[in-house]
């Protein structure tokens, strides 16, 4: 399976934090935001990511993740012109996408939860269809929206309904197999000119196609569209880190865990990062997990 991360948009709703920086490159606690979709993708097992940017912030990228292989890690990119809606990340993405299927993270969203990458790696393995995910949210109105019928079986998914009808939000992370470049094809621009990824999403659900996973309670989802949501993040990834004394979303971690580097390439790593706390870490994770290999 393929991985993008769709880092683009302008972060109007962040203005004026996002006028000079794009919003995926903003800090969340300690780390760029964009450090944590990325984390997601290499807990699934996911090693092959596109990442799509603005023309402006794709050097910024280049600079900060390079070409992965300092996480055993293929990272591409490529350039959204303008915000022309989620799906459009399948036409942007085509030739990477190849004849695999595709996991897609929104840049600016962060998942945490006990045993939520046993669940990413078994949506990778997916051989057909679709999985998109599900949360409880207070302000639906702003998401694409979940309708179930009795038997909680989802029947339809609106886009930014006026009068929602169920409180569960599709979130921004989503799981296709290779119809999905076709589909995207096939769907036209909505009423503000975007490519809707709910359109998409319900191409598969009337197929029958579409697998809903509701994120309970063990599982933390944050949208950092706002400065207030933003906040929420640091604050909440501050309180884990200082609580547990470890590290939420760090792809250097995660290589080494995944097996995809060495103690040898955690220790360059943290000399590269020596003058910070992050880089300590580091250090102090190399050293006292040398003993497992």
């Amino acid at each position: 399976m393929k991985g993008i991360i769709l880092a683009g948009g302008t972060g109007s709703r962040l203005w004026p934090l996002t006028i000079a920086a794009n919003k995926q490159l903003l800090p969340v606690y300690d780390k760029p935001m964009i450090y944590y979709p990325l984390s997601i993708l290499m807990l699934a097992g996911i090693r092959d990511i596109l990442v799509i940017s603005t023309p402006r912030d794709q050097s910024l990228y280049r600079s900060l993740l390079d070409d992965g292989s300092q996480w055993g890690l293929s990272i591409r990119y490529a350039v959204q012109h303008s915000p022309n809606g989620i799906a459009e990340a399948f036409l942007i993405g085509e030739e990477f996408i190849g004849g695999d299927s595709v996991c897609l993270i929104l840049g600016d969203n962060i998942y945490h939860g006990h045993k939520f990458p046993d669940l990413l790696q078994k949506c990778a393995s997916l051989q057909s269809g679709a999985v998109v995910f599900g949360y409880v949210v207070n302000n639906p109105e702003r998401y694409g929206v979940i309708e179930f019928n009795d038997r909680q079986e989802p029947v339809s998914i609106v886009e930014k309904p006026d009068n929602p009808v169920s409180k569960y939000a599709v979130t921004g992370l989503y799981f296709y197999d290779n119809s999905v470049v076709s589909y995207a094809k096939s769907i036209i621009p909505s009423a503000r000119n975007e490519l809707e990824i709910t359109d998409i999403n319900n191409i598969y659900l009337k197929n029958g196609n579409l697998r809903v996973e509701l994120l309970g309670r063990g599982v933390a989802w944050f949208d950092m569209g706002t400065p207030e949501l933003l906040l929420d993040a640091s604050s909440y990834i501050r309180t884990l880190e200082k609580r547990l004394n470890c590290q939420i979303c760090s792809p250097d971690e995660i290589a080494y865990e995944m097996h995809y580097i060495d103690n040898g390439q955690l220790r360059k790593l943290a000399e590269k990062y020596k003058c910070s706390d992050y880089g300590r870490y580091l250090a102090e994770l190399a050293e006292t997990s040398v003993f497992r290999e």
